[in-house]
């Protein structure tokens, strides 16, 4: 039997950030690519609009403008627009130059098959989201789902609990953002900042459930730069899974976080 777990962000996000976007116009065409890249099956003008909150012309003079572009095809039969082929041309440059991807990908694959879970590495943006960019999964009986280019709210989970410890954002920024999370568990606001307390002291992060019921999660910051906290990676499985190698998992993830920072940017 095979245990799935999908976790996508809500259209109302998209259109969200459209809403409250400084440059709407790359809002809009950035939340359209978003949204199709999401769906299985192409959508109409008015399907698009309806779940962005745009205006049905404003929509249509968006996807025109990414049709000619090759960012997004158009069926004239159908009526229907789907992502085309030019994105994997953006989406190859950025990973051609992304030496994280080059040196998480061996090493997260060794964790991976080494402790039967699945292993991630996401790129932090801000407070916003992060971004998955590398992926190894493993175990024949239990598959937890996601993808390259899955995004995510930036603080939740264990990756939002080392965002929070160790990326130099104010109370009150955390404060706000938190206060839009959506768990299956929710702590509260007091108990998670003393997780993220724990967490800045031990170097890594714990989320037991809080996120997605049954689910452990293990993550430690990557840093690209002295500076700046760029990067995470974590080690996720269902049940006792990981439970059980929890201690081991820690220890070794720890460890793989400070090497790759080391590689990335110099000993810290």
């Amino acid at each position: 039997m095979t245990e799935q777990v999908h976790v996508s962000r809500p259209d109302r996000e998209l259109a969200r950030q459209v809403e409250t976007s400084k440059a709407p116009a790359i809002s809009r065409a950035a939340a359209v690519l978003r949204l199709l890249g999401k769906t299985e099956q192409p959508l109409g003008v008015q399907a698009i609009a309806r779940r962005l909150g745009l205006v049905p012309s404003t929509c249509l003079y968006v996807l025109r403008a990414l049709v000619a572009e090759e960012l997004v095809s158009f069926d004239p039969v159908t009526k229907r627009y789907a992502l085309e082929a030019g994105v994997l041309t953006l989406a190859r440059h950025w990973i051609r130059r992304n030496r994280f991807n080059d040196l998480a990908e061996p090493v997260l694959e060794r964790l991976s098959q080494t402790f039967g879970v699945m292993t991630m590495g996401v790129h932090i943006v801000g407070l916003e989201h992060i971004v998955v960019v590398a992926v190894s999964q493993s175990g024949p009986s239990i598959q937890l789902s996601t993808q390259i280019g899955n995004r995510f709210p930036a603080l939740i989970s264990a990756t939002g609990r080392c965002i929070a410890a160790f990326g130099g954002h104010t109370e009150e920024e955390l404060r706000a953002r938190w206060g839009g999370l959506r768990w299956d568990d929710p702590p509260t606001y007091e108990v998670w900042r003393a997780q993220v307390q724990e967490t800045f002291e031990r170097g890594f992060a714990v989320d037991e459930g809080n996120y997605i019921s049954g689910v452990t999660v293990v993550a430690a910051p990557v840093w690209k730069s002295r500076s700046k906290l760029s990067h995470a990676i974590a080690a996720i499985g269902v049940g006792n899974g990981l439970k059980l190698e929890l201690p081991a998992v820690q220890t070794a993830l720890l460890s793989t976080a400070r090497t790759l920072s080391s590689q990335l940017c110099g000993e810290l």
